[in-house]
């Protein structure tokens, strides 16, 4: 990760950054280019004219100064100076002085906690890198280090402490998603987690022979097929003085082939990422732990590679979920919904959650009702609703509430089970009914989210890079932060 530092007194030398806000009648939110020489400010300003820079978040403009200091100014836009629009800025940057060796960044004396945190989290997260081959060394960042020039305090300090511990762990989330399925199996995914794990976080791994004694049918079901055999991942961090317990589910199928119902080729090519909902849920109780938010907090991560063989489930069967509920399996590529069914009804049974939240990269329905940056989200509970809404909004993770539509309970039934796993359209209000059975007594304190789509980003976009986006890790810390 670049090196982020706090240096009220820093020269603007080398390659800076102004930011150019939306404000009218101003050039600079809040910074003036008066920290610069008054002549570099003046050229700055006359710049800003002839480009028609409107100050619009993540726009850059770079002038260059040849032989002269500073030696390049790259003008961006802060929007309106909230925390998104520095967070758009601090992307735009990450990207537009990649060449260079280091950057100073001239922030206003009053930045905010807020925007420091938008600031370096664009930073850290639009500088991202994963490739599983050697890069070649033209094509490789050399940004190091960037030095905001704003005076340091306790809190500015500790703002930006709390975005690099929540900007790593979405980058591990990142790298967990991002690794190819050859490599990624139910145990390295384990071994991934056990090593990152820091002080205080308790770990905990069924393998095939515990899940099988206590009835885990449908994490078995699912992985059956494969040689790499499923586990499920406990994860739990408890705080003293603690007052809730929130248990978050992710979904973990670390290669979806849909099974004996196989997908087209072209279905299949991004299943590496089918277990970004347990990379969200891992990576925010790894940030919560290393935070020490005052939560007590349980990750369950279910996992099983989803493949084709002669022990493969089959459309037909009946699984025996954990805590006894059926479901008849009429496609094996409704797979996702089988295994968190089966964590959900083990937290429910076992752990007395106060508020159970389970993540999963479950439908492409949601995809066609909300589109690539938005996740589907399901609850009864309106506070819930609420409070999820605003973290996304604040994290930049999106998420728009979908109905657990009644009308289609029903659908969910099977004739010779308990449940249907395939229930049909509209597939993702379905999925989320099925789910909601294993919520038992926490119907009223359960949220389901869908986060296909968010979960992977086809393009560089904001703070986003190309493939897995980590999305869920800076929504879920920002929510659990308010849950006392």
């Amino acid at each position: 990760m670049i090196s982020i530092r706090l240096d009220g007194a820093a020269d603007p030398a080398g390659t800076v950054a102004c930011p150019v806000g939306t404000a009218e009648g101003e050039s600079t939110a809040g910074t003036p280019l008066a920290v610069l020489p008054a002549d570099v400010a003046a050229e700055a300003d006359a710049f800003l004219v002839a480009t028609e820079h409107k100050g619009s978040a993540g726009v850059v403009q770079t002038l260059p100064r040849p032989l002269r200091e500073p030696s390049k100014v790259l003008l961006v836009g802060v929007g309106s100076g909230d925390e998104a629009g520095w967070r758009a800025a601090g992307a735009a940057l990450a990207r537009a002085a990649a060449k260079e060796a280091a950057l100073t960044v001239l922030a206003p004396a009053d930045l905010t906690d807020a925007a420091l945190r938008g600031l370096a989290e664009g930073l850290w997260l639009a500088s991202y890198r994963f490739r599983v081959a050697e890069e070649k060394p033209e094509a490789t960042p050399k940004l190091a280090e960037v030095v905001i020039a704003v005076a340091g305090s306790p809190e500015r300090e500790a703002a930006l402490a709390a975005t690099r511990t929540v900007a790593g762990h979405t980058r591990f989330a990142r790298d967990l998603t991002n690794t190819p399925s050859l490599t990624k199996t139910p145990e390295w995914f384990v071994r991934q987690v056990r090593e990152r794990a820091g002080d205080g976080v308790t770990v905990t791994v069924r393998e095939r022979e515990q899940l099988e004694a206590e009835g885990f049918g449908g994490i078995l079901a699912v992985g059956g097929g494969s040689v790499h055999e499923p586990r499920l991942l406990e994860l739990s961090w408890s705080p003293e003085g603690a007052t809730k317990h929130v248990v978050l589910v992710g979904k973990g199928i670390t290669y979806d082939t849909g099974g004996i119902d196989i997908k087209p080729n072209d279905a299949m090519q991004l299943m590496r990422k089918d277990m970004g909902g347990a990379a969200a849920v891992v990576g925010a109780l790894l940030a919560v732990a290393d935070l020490g938010l005052p939560v007590r907090v349980t990750a369950l991560a279910p996992l099983a590679e989803n493949m084709v063989s002669g022990s493969a489930w089959r459309s037909g069967d009946v699984v025996t979920h954990y805590g006894g509920l059926t479901s008849e399996v009429r496609s094996t590529d409704a797979e996702g919904r089988v295994v968190v069914g089966d964590a959900m009804a083990y937290a429910v049974r076992n752990l007395a959650p106060d508020l159970l939240i389970d993540l999963a990269t479950l439908t492409g329905a949601s995809r066609i009702a909300l589109g690539k940056k938005t996740a589907a989200l399901f609850s009864a509970n309106e506070e819930l609703i609420g409070g999820f809404t605003a973290a996304g909004a604040a994290a930049g993770e999106p998420v728009w509430r979908l109905p657990l539509a009644e009308e289609y309970a029903g659908d969910v039934a099977s004739d010779i089970a308990d449940l249907d796993n395939a229930a049909g359209n509209p597939g993702t209000i379905t999925a989320a009914l099925y789910l909601r059975e294993f919520a038992g007594p926490l119907r009223d304190r359960w949220v389901h989210i869908d986060m296909s789509s968010p979960s992977w980003s086809a393009a560089p976009d904001g703070e986003l890079t190309k493939g897995a986006t980590g999305w869920g890790v800076r929504t879920l810390v920002r929510w659990l932060s308010t849950v006392s």
